[in-house]
Protein backbone atom coordinates (compact mmCIF):
# COMPACT_ATOMS: atom_id res chain seq x y z
CA UNK A 1 0.00 0.00 0.00
CA UNK A 2 1.14 3.53 -0.93
CA UNK A 3 1.17 5.47 2.62
CA UNK A 4 2.90 9.00 1.30
CA UNK A 5 1.83 11.79 -1.17
CA UNK A 6 4.86 13.86 -2.97
CA UNK A 7 5.49 16.97 -1.23
CA UNK A 8 7.81 18.39 -3.69
CA UNK A 9 12.18 18.57 -4.04
CA UNK A 10 14.94 20.26 -1.81
CA UNK A 11 18.63 19.82 -3.67
CA UNK A 12 19.82 18.62 -6.15
CA UNK A 13 17.67 20.70 -8.97
CA UNK A 14 18.20 19.28 -12.83
CA UNK A 15 16.50 19.89 -15.53
CA UNK A 16 15.10 17.88 -18.72
CA UNK A 17 15.70 18.66 -22.06
CA UNK A 18 13.36 21.02 -24.06
CA UNK A 19 12.41 20.92 -27.10
CA UNK A 20 14.40 23.74 -29.51
CA UNK A 21 14.30 24.22 -33.35
CA UNK A 22 17.74 23.55 -33.00
CA UNK A 23 17.90 20.04 -33.16
CA UNK A 24 20.03 18.53 -35.45
CA UNK A 25 18.46 15.72 -37.53
CA UNK A 26 19.21 12.09 -36.93
CA UNK A 27 22.34 10.72 -38.34
CA UNK A 28 21.50 7.43 -40.42
CA UNK A 29 23.22 3.77 -38.94
CA UNK A 30 23.63 1.80 -41.84
CA UNK A 31 22.38 -1.64 -41.68
CA UNK A 32 24.96 -3.64 -40.31
CA UNK A 33 26.04 -7.05 -41.00
CA UNK A 34 24.21 -8.40 -38.48
CA UNK A 35 21.39 -7.66 -35.89
CA UNK A 36 20.30 -9.76 -32.84
CA UNK A 37 16.88 -9.34 -31.45
CA UNK A 38 15.37 -10.80 -28.41
CA UNK A 39 12.29 -13.44 -28.10
CA UNK A 40 11.11 -12.49 -24.62
CA UNK A 41 11.05 -16.43 -23.63
CA UNK A 42 13.24 -19.35 -22.75
CA UNK A 43 15.73 -20.66 -25.60
CA UNK A 44 14.50 -24.11 -26.46
CA UNK A 45 16.67 -26.05 -28.88
CA UNK A 46 13.17 -27.34 -30.86
CA UNK A 47 11.72 -24.15 -32.18
CA UNK A 48 9.17 -25.17 -34.48
CA UNK A 49 9.03 -21.83 -36.79
CA UNK A 50 12.69 -20.20 -36.05
CA UNK A 51 16.13 -22.43 -36.27
CA UNK A 52 19.46 -21.63 -37.99
CA UNK A 53 18.72 -21.57 -41.62
CA UNK A 54 15.50 -19.81 -41.63
CA UNK A 55 15.31 -17.20 -44.24
CA UNK A 56 13.56 -14.30 -42.67
CA UNK A 57 11.85 -11.21 -44.41
CA UNK A 58 12.04 -7.35 -43.28
CA UNK A 59 8.93 -6.70 -40.78
CA UNK A 60 7.95 -10.74 -40.38
CA UNK A 61 6.98 -11.96 -37.02
CA UNK A 62 9.84 -14.02 -35.47
CA UNK A 63 8.18 -16.92 -32.87
CA UNK A 64 9.92 -19.82 -31.41
CA UNK A 65 6.12 -21.69 -31.98
CA UNK A 66 3.50 -21.08 -33.73
CA UNK A 67 0.46 -19.68 -32.19
CA UNK A 68 3.12 -18.20 -29.05
CA UNK A 69 2.03 -14.48 -28.78
CA UNK A 70 5.60 -13.77 -27.63
CA UNK A 71 7.95 -12.22 -30.62
CA UNK A 72 10.08 -9.88 -32.22
CA UNK A 73 10.15 -8.28 -35.26
CA UNK A 74 12.65 -8.43 -38.07
CA UNK A 75 14.14 -5.17 -38.81
CA UNK A 76 16.38 -6.62 -41.68
CA UNK A 77 15.99 -9.70 -44.49
CA UNK A 78 18.54 -11.82 -44.50
CA UNK A 79 19.02 -15.93 -42.70
CA UNK A 80 18.93 -16.90 -39.19
CA UNK A 81 22.76 -17.81 -38.37
CA UNK A 82 22.32 -18.25 -34.97
CA UNK A 83 20.08 -18.45 -31.93
CA UNK A 84 21.16 -19.10 -28.56
CA UNK A 85 19.54 -18.17 -24.37
CA UNK A 86 20.22 -14.97 -23.38
CA UNK A 87 20.31 -13.99 -19.14
CA UNK A 88 18.49 -10.38 -19.25
CA UNK A 89 17.91 -7.99 -16.14
CA UNK A 90 16.63 -10.26 -12.87
CA UNK A 91 17.40 -13.11 -14.66
CA UNK A 92 14.67 -13.59 -17.15
CA UNK A 93 15.59 -15.86 -19.35
CA UNK A 94 15.21 -14.75 -22.99
CA UNK A 95 16.33 -16.22 -27.04
CA UNK A 96 18.56 -14.09 -28.75
CA UNK A 97 18.48 -14.23 -32.41
CA UNK A 98 20.68 -13.48 -35.04
CA UNK A 99 20.39 -12.83 -38.14
CA UNK A 100 22.66 -12.24 -41.32
CA UNK A 101 21.88 -9.52 -43.68
CA UNK A 102 21.22 -9.95 -47.27
CA UNK A 103 21.84 -6.61 -49.58
CA UNK A 104 17.49 -7.28 -51.27
CA UNK A 105 15.22 -6.20 -49.05
CA UNK A 106 12.12 -7.82 -48.94
CA UNK A 107 8.88 -6.55 -47.23
CA UNK A 108 6.99 -8.95 -45.71
CA UNK A 109 3.01 -9.12 -46.54
CA UNK A 110 1.58 -10.31 -43.59
CA UNK A 111 0.75 -6.35 -41.61
CA UNK A 112 -0.36 -4.65 -44.62
CA UNK A 113 -3.42 -7.23 -45.34
CA UNK A 114 -4.26 -6.84 -41.43
CA UNK A 115 -3.72 -2.68 -41.34
CA UNK A 116 -6.85 -2.34 -43.69
CA UNK A 117 -8.89 -2.70 -40.66
CA UNK A 118 -7.09 -0.91 -37.04
CA UNK A 119 -7.88 -3.22 -33.91
CA UNK A 120 -6.28 -3.85 -30.42
CA UNK A 121 -5.34 -7.60 -31.67
CA UNK A 122 -3.60 -6.22 -34.69
CA UNK A 123 -1.82 -3.36 -32.54
CA UNK A 124 -1.08 -6.91 -30.03
CA UNK A 125 0.20 -8.95 -32.71
CA UNK A 126 2.59 -6.83 -34.68
CA UNK A 127 3.51 -3.19 -32.81
CA UNK A 128 4.05 -4.99 -29.26
CA UNK A 129 8.03 -5.04 -30.32
CA UNK A 130 8.10 -1.72 -31.97
CA UNK A 131 9.86 1.42 -31.41
CA UNK A 132 8.59 2.03 -27.74
CA UNK A 133 8.07 -1.47 -27.23
CA UNK A 134 4.24 -0.24 -25.90
CA UNK A 135 2.49 -2.69 -23.73
CA UNK A 136 -1.11 -3.34 -25.18
CA UNK A 137 -2.61 -5.22 -22.81
CA UNK A 138 -3.86 -3.19 -19.92
CA UNK A 139 -5.90 -1.98 -22.87
CA UNK A 140 -7.61 -5.27 -23.38
CA UNK A 141 -7.54 -5.74 -19.43
CA UNK A 142 -11.98 -6.19 -18.79
CA UNK A 143 -11.47 -5.82 -15.15
CA UNK A 144 -9.59 -2.93 -15.09
CA UNK A 145 -10.90 -0.78 -18.35
CA UNK A 146 -8.23 1.74 -19.40
CA UNK A 147 -10.43 5.37 -19.85
CA UNK A 148 -7.21 8.03 -20.69
CA UNK A 149 -4.66 7.23 -22.55
CA UNK A 150 -1.29 9.71 -21.77
CA UNK A 151 0.94 9.73 -24.33
CA UNK A 152 4.39 10.37 -23.12
CA UNK A 153 6.40 13.45 -25.08
CA UNK A 154 9.27 13.26 -22.30
CA UNK A 155 11.51 11.36 -21.41
CA UNK A 156 12.17 9.89 -17.66
CA UNK A 157 15.72 10.25 -17.30
CA UNK A 158 18.24 13.18 -17.64
CA UNK A 159 20.29 14.54 -21.22
CA UNK A 160 18.22 12.33 -23.35
CA UNK A 161 16.50 13.98 -26.34
CA UNK A 162 14.98 10.79 -28.00
CA UNK A 163 11.26 11.52 -27.63
CA UNK A 164 11.05 14.87 -27.44
CA UNK A 165 12.88 15.01 -30.96
CA UNK A 166 10.19 12.26 -32.17
CA UNK A 167 7.19 14.36 -30.90
CA UNK A 168 8.44 17.74 -32.77
CA UNK A 169 9.33 16.24 -35.59
CA UNK A 170 6.58 13.48 -36.29
CA UNK A 171 3.43 15.30 -35.55
CA UNK A 172 1.44 13.70 -38.55
CA UNK A 173 2.29 10.55 -38.13
CA UNK A 174 1.43 10.70 -34.19
CA UNK A 175 -1.89 12.37 -35.11
CA UNK A 176 -2.45 9.04 -37.68
CA UNK A 177 -1.39 7.18 -34.79
CA UNK A 178 -4.12 8.76 -32.26
CA UNK A 179 -6.63 8.22 -34.37
CA UNK A 180 -5.83 4.13 -34.83
CA UNK A 181 -5.78 4.30 -30.65
CA UNK A 182 -9.08 5.79 -31.14
CA UNK A 183 -10.42 3.29 -33.22
CA UNK A 184 -8.72 0.35 -31.91
CA UNK A 185 -10.11 0.82 -28.51
CA UNK A 186 -12.56 3.43 -28.12
CA UNK A 187 -10.99 5.34 -26.23
CA UNK A 188 -11.34 8.90 -26.59
CA UNK A 189 -9.62 10.53 -23.99
CA UNK A 190 -5.65 10.95 -24.95
CA UNK A 191 -3.46 13.66 -23.04
CA UNK A 192 0.18 14.49 -24.52
CA UNK A 193 2.49 14.42 -21.63
CA UNK A 194 5.31 17.51 -22.30
CA UNK A 195 7.89 19.64 -20.51
CA UNK A 196 6.06 23.00 -19.64
CA UNK A 197 8.73 24.85 -21.88
CA UNK A 198 8.36 23.01 -24.62
CA UNK A 199 4.92 23.21 -25.65
CA UNK A 200 5.66 26.43 -27.44
CA UNK A 201 8.07 25.12 -29.72
CA UNK A 202 5.48 22.81 -31.01
CA UNK A 203 3.90 23.40 -34.36
CA UNK A 204 1.23 21.74 -35.84
CA UNK A 205 -1.78 20.60 -34.61
CA UNK A 206 -1.86 17.93 -32.00
CA UNK A 207 -4.76 15.79 -31.94
CA UNK A 208 -5.16 15.57 -27.71
CA UNK A 209 -5.26 17.43 -24.92
CA UNK A 210 -1.90 18.90 -24.19
CA UNK A 211 -0.61 19.04 -20.41
CA UNK A 212 2.60 20.03 -19.39
CA UNK A 213 4.74 18.63 -16.38
CA UNK A 214 7.77 20.73 -14.67
CA UNK A 215 10.58 20.80 -16.64
CA UNK A 216 12.39 20.08 -13.54
CA UNK A 217 13.74 16.29 -12.92
CA UNK A 218 12.03 14.13 -11.76
CA UNK A 219 8.79 15.60 -12.22
CA UNK A 220 8.47 13.78 -15.82
CA UNK A 221 8.71 10.40 -14.23
CA UNK A 222 5.24 8.91 -15.00
CA UNK A 223 4.37 8.35 -11.22
CA UNK A 224 4.78 12.34 -11.06
CA UNK A 225 2.38 13.24 -14.07
CA UNK A 226 -0.08 10.99 -12.91
CA UNK A 227 -0.48 12.77 -9.64
CA UNK A 228 -0.34 15.66 -11.79
CA UNK A 229 -3.09 14.57 -13.75
CA UNK A 230 -5.79 13.47 -11.24
CA UNK A 231 -4.15 13.87 -7.87
CA UNK A 232 -4.20 10.64 -6.82
CA UNK A 233 -1.89 7.93 -6.84
CA UNK A 234 -2.51 4.34 -8.09
CA UNK A 235 -1.49 1.35 -5.48
CA UNK A 236 0.74 -2.03 -6.36
CA UNK A 237 -0.77 -3.16 -8.97
CA UNK A 238 -0.38 -0.47 -11.27
CA UNK A 239 -1.78 2.43 -13.63
CA UNK A 240 -4.82 0.57 -14.41
CA UNK A 241 -6.30 0.80 -11.15
CA UNK A 242 -6.59 4.07 -12.11
CA UNK A 243 -7.98 3.47 -16.00
CA UNK A 244 -4.62 5.26 -17.12
CA UNK A 245 -2.49 3.85 -19.62
CA UNK A 246 1.06 5.31 -20.79
CA UNK A 247 2.63 5.10 -24.09
CA UNK A 248 5.80 6.83 -25.38
CA UNK A 249 5.07 9.19 -28.43
CA UNK A 250 7.77 7.11 -30.72
CA UNK A 251 5.26 3.87 -30.03
CA UNK A 252 2.54 5.96 -31.11
CA UNK A 253 4.24 7.91 -34.36
CA UNK A 254 5.17 4.04 -35.13
CA UNK A 255 1.73 2.73 -34.67
CA UNK A 256 0.31 6.09 -37.04
CA UNK A 257 3.61 5.33 -39.78
CA UNK A 258 2.66 1.37 -40.04
CA UNK A 259 -1.25 1.69 -40.51
CA UNK A 260 -0.53 4.79 -43.26
CA UNK A 261 2.08 3.05 -44.87
CA UNK A 262 0.99 -1.11 -44.65
CA UNK A 263 4.45 -1.31 -43.09
CA UNK A 264 5.61 -1.84 -39.69
CA UNK A 265 8.71 0.21 -38.38
CA UNK A 266 11.64 -1.51 -38.07
CA UNK A 267 13.94 1.69 -36.79
CA UNK A 268 14.10 3.96 -33.49
CA UNK A 269 15.70 7.22 -32.59
CA UNK A 270 18.33 6.95 -29.83
CA UNK A 271 20.22 9.56 -28.15
CA UNK A 272 24.06 9.08 -28.00
CA UNK A 273 26.00 10.27 -24.93
CA UNK A 274 29.86 10.58 -25.06
CA UNK A 275 32.18 10.67 -22.54
CA UNK A 276 32.33 14.53 -23.38
CA UNK A 277 28.53 14.56 -22.23
CA UNK A 278 27.87 15.72 -25.72
CA UNK A 279 24.89 14.73 -27.70
CA UNK A 280 24.24 13.16 -31.17
CA UNK A 281 21.12 11.83 -32.27
CA UNK A 282 20.73 8.27 -34.39
CA UNK A 283 18.59 6.78 -36.46
CA UNK A 284 18.86 3.05 -36.33
CA UNK A 285 17.84 -0.68 -37.17
CA UNK A 286 16.42 -2.12 -33.96
CA UNK A 287 19.18 -5.09 -32.96
CA UNK A 288 21.93 -2.99 -34.51
CA UNK A 289 24.81 -3.55 -31.97
CA UNK A 290 25.63 -0.80 -30.00
CA UNK A 291 29.11 -0.65 -31.64
CA UNK A 292 27.94 0.35 -34.78
CA UNK A 293 26.37 3.30 -33.05
CA UNK A 294 29.56 4.21 -31.45
CA UNK A 295 31.77 3.84 -34.21
CA UNK A 296 29.46 6.58 -35.88
CA UNK A 297 30.42 9.19 -33.49
CA UNK A 298 34.23 8.34 -33.37
CA UNK A 299 33.64 7.19 -29.68
CA UNK A 300 36.05 4.80 -28.70
CA UNK A 301 35.17 2.32 -25.71
CA UNK A 302 38.40 1.58 -23.34
CA UNK A 303 39.01 -0.68 -20.59
CA UNK A 304 37.01 0.01 -17.61
CA UNK A 305 34.86 2.82 -19.44
CA UNK A 306 30.85 1.81 -18.57
CA UNK A 307 28.09 1.83 -21.22
CA UNK A 308 24.74 2.52 -20.06
CA UNK A 309 21.34 1.98 -21.59
CA UNK A 310 19.31 5.18 -20.54
CA UNK A 311 20.41 8.17 -18.69
CA UNK A 312 22.63 9.07 -16.04
CA UNK A 313 20.14 8.58 -13.18
CA UNK A 314 18.35 5.59 -14.16
CA UNK A 315 19.91 4.05 -16.65
CA UNK A 316 21.47 0.18 -16.70
CA UNK A 317 24.64 -0.37 -17.36
CA UNK A 318 25.61 -3.41 -19.86
CA UNK A 319 28.97 -5.53 -20.22
CA UNK A 320 29.73 -5.06 -24.23
CA UNK A 321 29.65 -3.03 -27.16
CA UNK A 322 27.99 -6.41 -28.83
CA UNK A 323 25.03 -5.89 -27.20
CA UNK A 324 21.97 -4.53 -29.76
CA UNK A 325 20.03 -1.56 -29.27
CA UNK A 326 16.43 -2.78 -28.24
CA UNK A 327 13.10 -1.23 -29.17
CA UNK A 328 12.82 0.84 -25.84
CA UNK A 329 16.46 1.82 -25.67
CA UNK A 330 16.29 5.46 -26.08
CA UNK A 331 19.88 6.31 -25.01
CA UNK A 332 23.55 4.85 -25.26
CA UNK A 333 25.46 6.85 -22.89
CA UNK A 334 29.16 6.17 -22.49
CA UNK A 335 31.02 7.28 -19.22
CA UNK A 336 34.96 7.64 -19.18
CA UNK A 337 36.44 5.18 -16.30
CA UNK A 338 37.71 8.29 -14.73
CA UNK A 339 34.87 9.71 -13.87
CA UNK A 340 32.70 6.86 -12.93
CA UNK A 341 31.15 6.79 -9.12
CA UNK A 342 32.14 3.58 -7.46
CA UNK A 343 30.04 1.77 -5.25
CA UNK A 344 31.41 0.62 -2.15
CA UNK A 345 29.89 -1.83 0.98
CA UNK A 346 30.22 1.26 2.97
CA UNK A 347 27.26 1.05 5.80
CA UNK A 348 24.69 3.76 6.34
CA UNK A 349 26.16 6.61 8.02
CA UNK A 350 22.30 8.60 8.52
CA UNK A 351 23.45 11.63 6.97
CA UNK A 352 19.40 12.27 6.21
CA UNK A 353 20.04 13.58 2.58
CA UNK A 354 18.38 10.59 0.59
CA UNK A 355 15.35 11.62 2.77
CA UNK A 356 16.11 15.20 1.98
CA UNK A 357 15.80 15.16 -1.94
CA UNK A 358 13.05 12.24 -2.18
CA UNK A 359 10.12 13.73 -3.92
CA UNK A 360 8.07 10.73 -2.54
CA UNK A 361 9.01 11.78 1.03
CA UNK A 362 9.99 7.95 1.50
CA UNK A 363 12.14 7.36 4.92
CA UNK A 364 15.03 5.82 2.40
CA UNK A 365 17.59 5.57 5.28
CA UNK A 366 15.42 3.02 6.91
CA UNK A 367 14.25 1.30 4.12
CA UNK A 368 17.47 0.51 2.72
CA UNK A 369 18.49 -1.49 5.88
CA UNK A 370 15.69 -3.53 5.10
CA UNK A 371 16.59 -4.24 1.54
CA UNK A 372 20.23 -4.70 1.94
CA UNK A 373 18.87 -7.68 3.80
CA UNK A 374 16.57 -8.90 2.05
CA UNK A 375 13.48 -8.34 3.22
CA UNK A 376 11.36 -6.99 0.82
CA UNK A 377 8.12 -7.04 2.28
CA UNK A 378 8.91 -5.60 5.35
CA UNK A 379 10.22 -2.90 3.70
CA UNK A 380 7.35 -2.16 1.12
CA UNK A 381 4.90 -2.46 4.52
CA UNK A 382 6.84 -0.33 6.97
CA UNK A 383 8.62 2.05 4.97
CA UNK A 384 6.83 2.52 1.94
CA UNK A 385 8.64 0.91 -0.67
CA UNK A 386 5.66 1.10 -3.19
CA UNK A 387 5.79 5.01 -3.00
CA UNK A 388 9.33 5.09 -4.63
CA UNK A 389 8.74 6.91 -8.27
CA UNK A 390 12.50 5.27 -9.26
CA UNK A 391 14.42 8.85 -9.54
CA UNK A 392 17.62 7.45 -8.41
CA UNK A 393 18.28 10.73 -6.81
CA UNK A 394 18.67 8.93 -3.49
CA UNK A 395 21.57 7.07 -5.02
CA UNK A 396 22.82 10.23 -6.43
CA UNK A 397 23.13 11.68 -3.27
CA UNK A 398 24.06 8.79 -1.00
CA UNK A 399 27.81 9.93 0.45
CA UNK A 400 28.08 6.12 1.78
CA UNK A 401 27.59 5.09 -2.56
CA UNK A 402 25.41 2.49 -1.29
CA UNK A 403 22.89 1.25 -4.61
CA UNK A 404 19.61 2.17 -3.55
CA UNK A 405 18.11 2.57 -6.72
CA UNK A 406 19.04 -1.17 -8.16
CA UNK A 407 18.13 -2.49 -4.08
CA UNK A 408 14.78 -0.65 -4.60
CA UNK A 409 13.67 -2.27 -8.40
CA UNK A 410 15.24 -5.41 -7.18
CA UNK A 411 12.88 -5.52 -4.14
CA UNK A 412 9.63 -4.50 -6.36
CA UNK A 413 10.74 -7.01 -8.90
CA UNK A 414 10.96 -9.92 -6.46
CA UNK A 415 7.58 -8.92 -4.78
CA UNK A 416 6.18 -9.02 -8.02
CA UNK A 417 7.17 -11.87 -8.67
CA UNK A 418 6.12 -13.28 -5.32
CA UNK A 419 2.31 -11.93 -5.98
CA UNK A 420 2.14 -13.25 -9.54
CA UNK A 421 3.01 -16.56 -8.03
CA UNK A 422 0.29 -16.38 -5.43
CA UNK A 423 -2.34 -15.21 -8.26
CA UNK A 424 -1.60 -18.38 -9.95
CA UNK A 425 -1.97 -20.43 -6.94
CA UNK A 426 -5.01 -18.93 -6.61
CA UNK A 427 -6.81 -19.54 -10.17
Amino acid sequence: MRKRSFFGLSTPCFKYELATDASASPVAIPAPEQVTLYIKKPFKQASSTLKVGTPVQTGQRLVLNENDDVYAISSVTGTVCAMAPFLADYGNAWTAVTIKTEGNEVIDPEFSAAAEAPSLETLTRFLAAGPGEPDFAPLMDERNPVSTIIIYGGNADLLIDTSLYVLKNNIEAINAGIEVLRKATGIEEIVIAVPEESVQNYSGHLDARIQPFSSQYPYAQPLMILNSLTGRLPDETGMASLGIHFLRAESVAAIGKAFSTGCLTIEKNVTVIDKQGVKHMARAKIGTPVAALLKAFGVEVNDQDKIIFGGPMTGNAIYSEDLPLGPDTDAVMVQDKSIIPLYSDYPCINCGDCVRVCPANVPVNLLIRFLEAGQYAEGADLYDLYACIECGLCSYVCVSRIPIFQYIKLAKYELGRTLSAEEMNEQ
